[in-house]
């Protein structure tokens, strides 16, 4: 039951514990698309997310037990555009361990994003999931969750 979990803003001590969290994250995500997509490296991901964190450039909430293991997280960031009318918000990562999924704690995650972008004044919160049919059940979450589909696809240039 998600009741039996709490739900803390991370701090930069947290950071390795949620780096850890984002490697499994990225190795499920390869692992279903059968694609190499990702670098990671948990030195360089916990010292980025240290940095993210200390300058506020990145918002993360992770979900912790009873016993204070995390079982899940989600991460934000503050954007701005015309077209979203303002400032709004990104979930770039979102995650719950697999032992803990269909308890509601990803529901809960999402409910705290949306009170904290809320709270800042944002006008809407945005994420994207791969158009690929081995995430049909993390887009059918999201549409749960009252996300609609605004169009588009997710396009990326190294620089």
């Amino acid at each position: 039951m998600s009741s039996n979990f709490t739900i803390q803003r991370a701090i930069t001590d947290d950071a390795q514990e949620v780096a850890v969290m984002v490697g499994e994250l990225l190795a499920e995500i390869m692992n279903a698309i059968g694609v190499q997509a990702f670098n990671f490296d948990l030195v360089e991901t916990t010292s980025r997310l240290q940095d993210f964190l200390n300058r506020e450039k990145y918002f993360v909430f992770v979900a912790r037990g009873v016993s204070g293991n995390p079982a899940g997280f989600i991460a934000l960031y503050e954007s701005y555009a015309l077209y979203a009318e303002g400032t709004f918000g990104t979930i770039p990562e979102l995650y719950v361990r697999p032992d803990y999924r269909t308890n509601g704690l990803g529901l809960r995650l999402v409910s705290q994003a949306k009170s904290f972008g809320a709270a800042r004044g944002w006008k809407r919160l945005e994420v994207t999931t791969p158009p690929l049919p081995q995430f049909d059940r993390t887009l059918a979450f999201y549409e749960r969750e009252g996300f609609a589909i605004s169009g588009g696809r997710k396009l990326k240039v190294s620089l």
